[in-house]
């Protein structure tokens, strides 16, 4: 096996050498890239000949795929999510589809449009942004509970949105969907504590909408401190490969009118635990169409 891994920053994100992701790879490979995906949390391919039927292929090798979204249409394949910042900037920090009950563990992202200049893809490090917390806010972090929904404006408000923009928002909130997810989130394979929060996110359970404002801020603070931060600069026939149970990523509206195309593939994921055992439950929505509720990291025969 000819993989090797280059660490990018000192907390987040790493290169992986040797391994090109439209090939039918090994047993051994793939375990190999599951543990550098739980030590660096987002990953970096070179993956010039790659399509969406080998991203299917690749992401379902770490488990069961969802459906491209619970409410937006499927692009090439229904499992396949067109990310195109014609129609949709998602330019929030966010963690993907908190606001069902088991969002996606793994989100891959596949460039096959970029920009001249711009567009880049921040990604970060919730555990690491967990353990920066003062101590005795990190124990109170361990005890709240927020309420993410879809019907909810994660991006900048704008004073008038395009046409393509205003339908896509009206096919995202089409549905409504409101989940109870714990604001720190126990990761099921390292058991890290991760902030569990980011654009989704109404408010905190037992707090006025100010107060919850004041907390989310101070977190999200946590979170997207520079060096907990990694910043990819897209080049086409590249996939970048992060665990969405313990990140947060921003897409960056930095291009101006530029096209940039991306498509999203994710792995299901399991219900979210809190440090006190408790999981989350699902407040309105049922989204068993989207996604299975799965163990993300067994393995799939070839």
């Amino acid at each position: 096996m000819s993989l090797s891994v280059e660490k990018i920053t000192a907390h987040i994100g790493a290169r992986v050498h040797g391994v090109d992701p439209a090939d039918e790879l090994s047993g051994e490979t793939i375990a190999a890239i599951r543990i550098a995906l739980t030590e660096h949390k987002a990953l970096v391919f070179d993956a010039p000949t790659l399509d969406a039927a080998g991203q299917e292929r690749f992401a379902a090798r770490f488990g069961p795929l969802t459906a491209a979204h619970p409410t937006v249409p499927g692009g090439e394949t229904p499992q396949v999510l067109d990310v195109d910042g014609e129609v949709n900037k998602a330019n929030e920090w966010h963690t993907d589809v908190t606001f069902v009950v088991n969002p996606p563990a793994i989100s891959t992202l596949r460039s096959i449009v970029v920009p001249s200049y711009g567009g880049e893809t921040l990604i970060a490090n919730s555990a690491a942004a967990y353990e920066s917390l003062p101590e005795r806010l990190r124990d109170w972090a361990d005890t709240l509970w927020a309420v993410h929904t879809n019907v909810y404006d994660y991006a900048e408000p704008r004073p008038v949105r395009k046409a393509a923009e205003a339908a896509y928002r009206a096919i995202f909130e089409s549905t409504p969907y409101e989940t109870s997810h714990p604001v720190v989130r126990v990761h099921p394979e390292t058991g890290e504590r991760g902030l569990f929060i980011g654009g989704f996110v109404r408010g905190i359970e037992g707090l006025s909408t100010t107060e919850s404002r004041d907390v989310l801020r101070l977190l999200q603070a946590h979170v997207t401190k520079p060096e907990h931060v990694l910043r990819w600069s897209w080049r086409p026939g590249q996939l970048l490969v992060f665990d969405n149970r313990i990140t947060q990523h921003y897409a960056i509206d930095n291009y101006d009118d530029q096209p940039r195309k991306l498509s999203r593939v994710t792995v299901a994921g399991d219900v979210p635990v809190s440090v006190g055992g408790e999981r989350s439950r699902s407040i309105i929505g049922d989204s068993s169409h989207y996604s299975v509720v799965a163990d993300p990291w067994r393995e799939v025969a070839a």
